[in-house]
């Protein structure tokens, strides 16, 4: 299938770039990486009567540490980039366990950090991160600029806080609390398909080695990246067991996802996946607690 006709603009600044969005408002699209938005524009879920192109705009793509000991990453850092970031791996390890997930290496070649995240796909890997790290989202126009937090960022299936003015230029993942563990697991029928269900997971221990903090953020549960708050909350205080993991991921399961089914897993297969998937999840994350503190660095 082919797109319906449209204009299109390759500004070499941001600056340009705004200047178009306020010019065109919602008839104008942003191209950032192009893997979701042509094929839906191919497909005629999207038509829109301009494209933005960024992928001049070179300002917009960077990974720099923070002073707090975090990152941030322009909007148009390629997928690929981050994958093979050292910086990434060391302040933001959950991310860089997620990256290699994300389709496959050609797609994250041209991918984006900031088109994943702006597309909002509760199928994609990033939105699922972002939450579960709490990261920050700066958005601009060209009057004015602002953060947005990830819980209020992401509203549902392919839906963002982003105005149509605006443009996602950055992405802030703070630093990891200390004796915190992270895991990202998912499932899919074949490696590069979208999974059928996945979760990211951050446990954080106490000096009593009770649990002090918990994220459970699920993948393809549901019309948006979904926080199981009540399966964390069930982990606060308690020290890190198996028959601790195994309640979590029952409350999860059962009370906190949403899955909506496909042609290849019922919502019933969606949720047994999210009940074993936490499991491991949660039991890499405090495996890996125990590795920080018998071989510190």
């Amino acid at each position: 299938m082919k797109p319906p006709p449209f204009a299109y603009l390759a500004p070499d600044t941001l600056e340009a770039a705004l200047e178009a969005l306020a010019s065109h408002g919602e008839e104008a699209k942003i191209l950032a990486g192009g893997q979701s938005l042509i094929p839906a524009m191919n497909f005629r879920m999207a038509e829109p009567a301009l494209l933005v192109d960024l992928n001049p705009v070179a300002e917009l793509a960077y990974i720099r540490p923070t002073e707090n000991g975090g990152v941030r990453i322009g909007a148009m850092t390629r997928q690929s980039a981050v994958e093979r970031s050292s910086l990434v791996a060391e302040r933001v390890p959950l991310l860089h366990e997620a990256m290699p997930l994300i389709a496959h290496p050609q797609i994250r070649n041209r991918g984006t950090v900031g088109g994943s995240l702006a597309h909002a796909d509760p199928a994609a890997e990033l939105p699922v991160v972002a939450l579960a790290l709490e990261a920050r989202f700066r958005a601009q126009s060209r009057t004015a600029e602002r953060w947005i937090e990830a819980a209020d960022f992401f509203h549902f299936m392919f839906t963002t806080d982003l105005q149509p003015d605006e443009i996602l230029t950055e992405i802030e993942f703070g630093p990891l609390p200390a004796n915190t563990g992270w895991a990202f697991v998912e499932f899919a029928r074949r490696r590069g398909d979208y999974a059928l269900a996945g979760v990211a997971a951050l446990l954080t221990l106490g000096d009593d080695g009770n649990c002090t903090r918990a994220r459970l953020v699920y993948l393809n549960l549901g019309d948006a990246p979904i926080v199981a708050s009540e399966a964390a909350q069930a982990l606060i205080g308690h020290p890190p067991t198996p028959e601790r993991f195994r309640e979590a991921a029952r409350i999860a399961a059962e009370k906190e996802i949403d899955p909506l089914g496909s042609v290849h897993a019922s919502p019933a297969y969606q949720r047994h996946l999210a009940n074993v998937l936490t499991t491991q999840a949660l039991e890499r994350a405090a495996a890996r607690i125990h590795d920080q503190t018998t071989n510190p660095q």
